[in-house]
């Protein structure tokens, strides 16, 4: 059932090859159901294998989870997860670092 859902995520943000710098992406998802948390960074397709790191960051402003993702060359995103059950309630920050850019999105654990 996750392998299936984390299909139909992938699925629905697929963005086209034309992505901009503002258009490059980080989202995420919660699926309470599934006790996950599912965060995705687009970006705009190349033709070389790349890297970016996530930073998980607790309401509290604390990185719980720092991570280097290698997007293969003509990929257009990346996703990491984790799982909702001990985690910190309140208003919680992935962010992205593609180069020297940053790109962050916020969700809310209650």
């Amino acid at each position: 059932m996750k392998k299936l859902l984390c299909i139909i995520f992938i699925s629905v943000f697929i963005n086209n090859s034309l992505l901009a710098d503002d258009e490059k992406i980080a989202d995420c998802i919660i699926l309470e159901d599934e006790n996950s948390i599912i965060c995705k960074y687009t970006h705009q397709r190349v033709s070389y294998e790349k890297s970016v790191t996530f930073n998980w960051i607790e309401p509290d402003g604390k990185i719980t989870r720092t991570k280097v993702m290698i997007i293969p060359a003509g990929h257009g995103s990346v996703y990491d997860y984790r799982y909702i059950k001990g985690r910190t309630i309140g208003k919680w920050t992935f962010k992205v670092t593609d180069d020297s850019k940053e790109f962050q999105t916020n969700f809310t654990i209650e």
